[in-house]
C-alpha cells in the first residue's frame, strides 16, 4: 500500500503560527532578554528549556529591538523584523505624515509592513493595514495596540494592486528594495513599481507616496500636480512624501525640519537664481531638506542670503541666521585650499579639534587632519569649498 501524501507546507502560515506562539511566550523573550551576549549567540542553554525554532526568533526580535532604540518609541516592546525596521518610517516622521489625514475617512495603509504608520495614522482617524505578507499585518495590528489606537485599526492580507483605491485617502510605502536585496534609487524597480504609482494619483481621492529622498521622484513627479516633501531630522534627509489630491497643499515643494519643526515652501521655478557674492560674515549650509526639494534660492530669497558658487549649496550672510533650516558658522577666514596654507594658519593658534567638511571637492579629510599642529585653543571647522569658481577653505566656528 502506498503511504499517503502529505500536503507540503505552507510557508507563511507557519511563519505566522511561530510568530502567535512566539507573542505567548513571554517568558521566553524575558530569558533571552537577561542572556549574556554569548548566551543569545550559542543558544544552548536557551534551547534546552524552550523550543529551537522559538529561540532562533526569539534572539532575532530581541537583536532587532536593539537597534530599533534610535529609531523608535517602546522598541522593546514592538514587534519587528530586520527588514521591516529597515523599511519603516521612523515614528517622528509617521506622526508628522498622520497629522494631515486627521479627520479623514477610508485612510488605508498600503505595503503597511511592520505598521509605522498605521500606528500613527490610527491616532488621528480610523486606517485599513493592508499588505500581502500575513505576520507584517499581524505585527502592524500588534504595534497599533503599542503605539497607536489599536481599535482603529483593521487588519487584511491582500495584493495591493489587485484593487483600486477609487475614494480612499491612502499612505503607500512600496518596497525599497524590489526584488534585490540592497534598496535601489530607481522608482522602476520598486514593487509595486512606478506605474503602479502613477495610478494612484489619477485614483484615488489622495494620499501620500512614501520613497527614498536621494531616489529618482524628480524624474517622474517633478512635474507632476503634487506637493513633494521632503523630510529632515537630527540632520538627515529621512523621506520625501509624494502628496496628491486631498491632501496636497498648494505648493509644488516643501521642506521640513521634524527636530525643530520649521518648514520652508515654495516652486522652485519661481525663485530665481541668487547673484554671487563674497563671503561674508556668516557661512550657512542649507538643510539636507532643503538642498534635495530644490528649494536652495527660495530659502536664499526669504532669508536675505547670497550664494557663494552656483555650484554650491553653501550660502552667505552678513547677518547671523536665525533659522533652524541651515547650519550657521561664523567666518574666521577664507584661505586657499591648500594644506601648506592652512597649516601656516593654524600654527599661530593650533587648536585641539578640527571638524573638516567638504560636499564636491576631493579631499582627504584625515590625511589633513593628522598634518594639522594640535594645540589649546577652541575648536574649529575647515570648509573645502568653491567661492566664485575657486576653491577655497574656509576657517570658521560652528554655532
Amino acid at each position: 500500500m502506498e503511504s499517503p501524501v502529505s500536503e507540503p507546507e505552507d510557508p507563511e502560515k507557519t511563519t505566522l503560527e511561530l510568530l502567535e506562539q512566539l507573542r505567548q511566550h513571554s517568558e521566553l523573550l524575558q530569558a533571552v532578554q537577561v542572556s549574556s551576549p554569548t548566551g543569545r549567540v550559542n543558544q544552548k542553554k536557551l534551547r534546552q528549556r524552550f523550543p529551537p525554532e522559538l529561540v532562533r526568533d526569539a534572539v532575532a526580535l530581541y537583536e532587532t529591538r536593539q537597534r530599533a532604540k534610535e529609531r523608535l518609541p517602546k522598541a522593546d516592546q514592538l514587534w519587528l523584523t530586520r527588514t521591516g525596521l529597515e523599511q519603516a518610517t521612523t515614528w517622528l516622521v509617521a506622526k508628522h505624515k498622520a497629522k494631515r489625514f486627521q479627520g479623514h475617512k477610508k485612510v488605508a495603509d498600503l505595503c503597511c509592513g511592520i505598521g509605522m504608520d498605521t500606528a500613527a495614522l490610527s491616532k488621528e482617524t480610523h486606517v485599513l493595514a493592508i499588505d500581502s505578507n500575513a505576520s507584517m499585518v499581524r505585527r502592524a495590528v500588534w504595534n497599533s495596540e503599542i503605539l497607536g489606537t489599536a481599535s482603529h485599526v483593521t487588519g487584511e492580507v491582500a495584493d495591493v494592486t489587485s484593487r483600486q483605491w477609487n475614494d480612499w485617502l491612502i499612505h503607500a510605502d512600496p518596497d525599497r528594495r524590489g526584488d534585490r536585496d540592497r534598496p535601489t534609487r530607481q522608482l522602476e524597480n520598486y514593487l509595486p513599481d512606478i506605474q503602479w504609482m502613477q495610478n494612484l494619483l489619477e485614483k484615488a481621492q489622495g494620499g501620500a507616496i512614501k520613497v527614498g529622498p536621494a531616489s529618482n521622484w524628480p524624474q517622474h513627479f517633478g512635474n507632476s500636480p503634487c506637493e513633494i516633501e521632503l523630510t529632515s531630522l537630527t540632520g538627515e534627509c529621512r523621506e520625501a512624501t509624494i502628496w496628491f489630491g486631498d491632501l496636497a497643499g498648494k505648493t509644488t515643494r516643501r521642506a521640513t525640519n521634524l527636530t525643530t519643526g520649521e518648514t520652508l515652501s515654495g516652486d522652485p521655478d519661481e525663485f530665481s537664481q541668487q547673484k554671487i557674492t563674497d563671503m561674508q560674515a556668516f557661512l550657512c549650509e542649507p538643510d539636507p531638506a532643503v538642498v534635495r526639494s530644490g528649494l536652495i534660492d527660495a530659502m536664499s530669497s526669504h532669508h536675505d542670503f547670497t550664494r557663494i558658487d552656483y555650484e554650491e549649496a553653501y550660502l552667505t550672510t552678513s547677518q547671523k541666521p536665525q533659522s533652524s533650516l541651515v547650519t550657521s558658522f561664523a567666518v574666521e577666514a577664507v584661505l586657499p585650499a591648500s594644506l601648506k596654507h592652512i597649516r601656516n594658519y593654524f600654527l599661530a593658534r593650533p587648536r585641539h579639534h578640527y571638524e573638516i567638511k567638504c560636499r564636491r571637492l576631493q579631499i582627504d579629510i584625515e590625511s589633513i587632519r593628522r598634518r594639522l599642529p594640535i594645540g589649546e585653543h577652541e575648536p574649529s571647522t575647515i570648509i573645502f569649498c568653491r567661492i566664485a569658481g575657486r576653491s577655497k577653505a574656509v576657517v570658521a566656528q560652528r554655532i
